[in-house]
């Protein structure tokens, strides 16, 4: 993730937000093409896939049933690796 990311901060937020197991809704912007790499990390969810006007980029949203903070912040950091992605 961001490197100015302060986990302990989002994990508290997240835990403030409601009760595990909550689905949890995660949005990404990648480049076109890269689609693929956030799906993989979603076997089990739907990914519905938005490509931009100009076509260079595609939005992705997920909604997943998430047991705990921890599991959302994994995401993120391996979302974080994907070169070009965007979290929202």
């Amino acid at each position: 993730m961001d490197r100015n990311f302060d986990k302990e901060n989002f994990k508290e937020k997240l835990e403030a937000s409601g009760q595990f197991p909550m689905l949890y809704m995660f949005k990404f912007i990648v480049p076109a093409g890269k689609e693929k790499e956030i799906s993989v990390l979603f076997p089990k969810n739907e990914v519905l896939i938005k490509p931009s006007s100009g076509g260079k980029y595609v939005s992705t949203t997920i909604q997943a049933m998430m047991e705990t903070s921890d599991q959302i912040i994994g995401i993120y950091e391996k979302v974080a690796k994907i070169e070009g992605v965007i979290s929202l």
